[in-house]
């Protein structure tokens, strides 16, 4: 396609209106609350004005990947809204210019925001993440527990990790289980009681050990104590760490290929399908909601087409209510994912059919 003054034109008037919108939204986004609380937390000495700064430049990224479909959305309608009003729309119809093709200069600007959006997404979010939690001085100290079972669903193993940071952990539990002990209900043959211990790259290392040893009626029968003792040794304990250390993150802070991996972690080695649902769902959104950006520029254009006398506000009342819903639902559908109601590539993907269906209904209303 021959690049023409047309598509130089609305190319650069979407674009000035995207970038405001996206700018309007950023500034009404911090404007409100964040912003007065890191100037009360400045003026009352919890941080000081660089890093006030550093803070509020770190949530750019995150409010960006949600602003750049609000700006393509409303930059398009706005644009193809006063296109409509002063007729020049009326005129690239009447010179036999098809919907497609004047239109044709908005795509191609939003496939330029999808990947700037993705970009985003995966590279400056997860870094401007850090750096929040960093200021926050968030402790990723926590509790953590893995339980190994057979392919029937009996627990064979369980680790109870009271407290860890980094390659430390303390007051650890291990429960063994054996098969034999299934006609009583506890299972539990040894209990060790671990005062602390340290993660190694092929195994865990647990020392002052207290080991309980219980017979099938469910009794001690034997008390003692162990100087160390290793658990999940070679690759188990290496991916058991790793799922570890992403427990205590939010999505937000991982990277794509980092997030791939923990939910195949959590699939093949943990088996904890609700956190293995809700991140797969996540992972799926990670690639959609780019997508989501060129479907609202479309959205944007069709509200736009309107005849010169009609009121300006249908189109925007109506954009506003798909940005509402499309951001209000994205936590049902994490919900829905998680608790298994419906598989995480449906729910990653029913927004994208909603706006698709909004597009086909919008397109056959309009007198295009």
């Amino acid at each position: 396609m021959k690049i023409t003054v047309y598509d130089k034109y609305i190319f650069k008037q979407v674009a000035l209106t995207t970038f405001v919108s996206i700018l309007l939204f950023t500034v009404v986004w911090i404007a409100p609350e964040m912003l007065l609380n890191t100037i009360k937390k400045i003026l009352e000495g919890e941080m000081t004005i660089k890093v006030g700064l550093i803070f509020l430049t770190a949530q750019l990224p995150l409010i960006l990947s949600k602003a750049f479909p609000v700006g393509l959305l409303l930059g398009s309608l706005f644009t193809f809204d006063k296109l409509s009003k002063d007729s020049e729309l009326t005129i690239f119809r009447a010179v036999g210019m098809p919907f497609k093709r004047i239109i044709a200069p908005v795509l191609v600007l939003s496939v330029l925001v999808s990947v700037m959006c993705f970009a985003t997404i995966d590279k400056l979010v997860p870094r401007s993440s850090a750096v929040i939690a960093k200021i926050k001085d968030r402790n990723p100290s926590s509790q953590y527990i893995y339980t190994q079972k057979t392919e029937t669903g009996k627990p064979t193993l369980a680790v109870v990790v009271s407290k860890y940071n980094k390659k430390k952990m303390k007051n650890v539990i291990v429960l063994n289980f054996e098969d034999s002990k299934y006609t009583d209900l506890h299972g539990i043959s040894t209990i060790y009681i671990a005062k602390k211990g340290k993660f190694f790259a092929n195994r865990w290392e647990l020392y002052d050990i207290t080991r309980y040893r219980i017979s099938s009626e469910g009794i001690f029968n034997n008390i003692d104590h162990l100087n160390q003792m290793n658990i999940l040794e070679g690759h188990l304990a290496s991916d058991i760490y790793t799922i570890m250390n992403y427990s205590t993150k939010k999505e937000r802070e991982i990277t794509n290929k980092n997030l791939w991996k923990y939910t195949r972690l959590l699939k093949n080695v943990s088996r904890d399908e609700e956190t293995y649902n809700l991140m797969l769902n996540k992972y799926y959104q990670r690639f959609f909601h780019p997508f989501i950006c060129m479907l609202m520029a479309i959205m944007g254009c069709l509200l736009g087409f309107s005849k010169p006398r009609e009121q300006r506000m249908y189109g925007f009342g109506i954009a506003i209510g798909a940005i509402f819903l499309y951001y209000i639902t994205l936590p049902f559908f994490d919900l829905l994912a998680e608790k298994g109601v419906l598989p995480p590539i449906i729910t990653a993907t029913v927004p994208i059919l909603a706006f698709i269906g909004g597009i086909f209904a919008f397109y056959k209303t309009k007198d295009l």
